[in-house]
């Protein structure tokens, strides 16, 4: 599918597609025929000019290497205690009969995990002040009206800090005194044994043994933040809903987590194929994002059979790749089976981007998505507050359930399977 949606007898065109062979061409096309980092400078007043969204070419490559390992392979499993240990906090205060906001929960759990993976900040003033200024500035943006601020320049105006860009500026100012202090912080005194995110950047060299400036390491951390809290919280809302919404879900999802033995490895639990099918049938169903990173047109190009000319601005749609009846058949349906069922190639399900600019923290998203959904799951029976269907609402440059999905919890589970501490060593933060 492509569609031309830019006004008539105007420049550039903004084209979008969904079918596996545009996304194919979109994603393998050469960094001299389009180009990724221009079509996101929208972002850069929130993201900084350094980070890896905003890259281009060598430097951006350069960036992404840096930023691979601390999400993948065996640091994944260092992670592991900080999100049991957050998600069972947040869970220790619900009791038998309490109802509770499902997104703003997972909210709190994500922005939690992603501070203390990130930034290994123990409970104390500063990981409390930088928590509620970066809740208060991009909760800024999760309105339309807020997202608006960053589509049109001519709306950045500070007439003070009772203005919303004014205001907007002031807390980024509050975010990056923090940051840089923590930075100097860990500079003057180096624990490389830390296994956070923060460290392993600093730590982190490139090819020709540069380290990343402080201007980078800024800009990448609040790229982590800003990407890694809002999308896993209304990711993990959605397959929270789905499970409490549709019973026969939720009997297959407890069959096969009580299959588990009584202390289940977490590499075990992050394999189960019901419980990874339900996280991909939610990111396929109601992707975060509805397009993957826009790219311009930098010289003549054909797109599944489309002549672009240079300056197209060309948005793959995820949210239109994921709902394609040959592909997906009966679309609208929530049915995790279809993942058991046949592999998809990265052109049919693309809920991370795709090509050199799919999303870095994709494993460590997942990774943690199956992990909370099964301490909850496995420990709570859930039930919606109101059975009514609930639709996706926009939240600023995201999709997410609206905030009157509430769940109700109606007991615990008996000997229930959960993850421990004498599987999971807690790690040096």
């Amino acid at each position: 599918m492509v569609q031309d949606l830019s006004p008539p007898d105007t420049q550039p065109a903004l084209v979008y597609f969904s079918s596996p062979k545009a996304l194919e061409d979109i994603f393998t096309a050469k960094p001299e025929q389009l180009s990724a980092g221009r079509g996101n400078q929208i972002l850069q007043a929130l993201l900084g000019e350094h980070g890896i969204v905003l890259l281009e070419g060598p430097a951006h490559q350069r960036q992404r290497q840096l930023l691979m390992p601390p999400f993948h392979g065996d640091r994944m499993r260092s992670y592991v205690q900080v999100i049991q240990e957050i998600t069972t906090q947040v869970r220790s205060g619900w009791s038998v009969g309490t109802t509770f906001a499902v997104r703003p929960a997972m909210q709190s759990i994500s922005l939690q995990v992603i501070l203390k993976a990130v930034f290994g900040l123990e409970a104390g003033p500063r990981a409390e002040q930088l928590r509620q200024v970066l809740t208060r500035m991009l909760d800024g943006f999760s309105s339309l009206w807020g997202a608006m601020f960053l589509f049109y320049p001519f709306m950045q105006q500070d007439w003070g800090a009772w203005s919303p860009w004014g205001r907007f500026l002031r807390l980024r100012q509050q975010v990056d005194t923090l940051i840089y202090a923590e930075i100097a912080e860990r500079r003057a005194q180096p624990q490389p044994e830390r296994t956070d995110i923060l460290t392993l950047l600093m730590a982190a060299r490139d090819p020709q043994g540069q380290p990343l400036s402080e201007v980078e390491l800024r800009d990448e951390l609040i790229t982590l933040l800003f990407a890694g809290h809002e999308t896993t919280a209304s990711a993990l809302a959605w397959a929270l809903y789905w499970v409490a919404f549709l019973p026969e879900v939720r009997r297959k999802l407890l069959a096969e987590i009580e299959g588990l033995p009584p202390t289940p490895d977490p590499m075990a639990i992050a394999r189960l194929p019901y419980l990874s099918a339900v996280c991909q049938e939610t990111l396929r169903l109601y992707p975060i994002a509805l397009s993957a990173f826009p790219r311009v047109v930098k010289q003549p190009l054909e797109i599944a059979g489309y002549a672009l000319e240079p300056g197209t601005l060309i948005m793959p749609s995820i949210y239109l790749a994921h709902h394609r009846p040959a592909v997906y058949p009966e679309p609208k349906q929530f049915r995790p089976e279809r993942f058991l069922e046949r592999q998809f190639s990265p052109y049919e399900y693309l809920p991370f981007g795709g090509g050199d600019r799919r999303c870095i923290g994709s494993a460590f998203a997942l990774f943690e998505m199956k992990l909370v959904l099964f301490e909850l799951v496995s420990q709570l029976e859930l039930a919606l507050v109101n059975p009514k269907p609930i639709r996706p609402i926009r939240r600023g440059l995201t999709v997410a359930p609206s905030d009157r999905l509430r769940l109700r919890i109606t007991g615990t589970r008996q000997g229930a399977t959960g993850l421990y501490e004498a599987r999971c060593p807690t790690p040096t933060t």
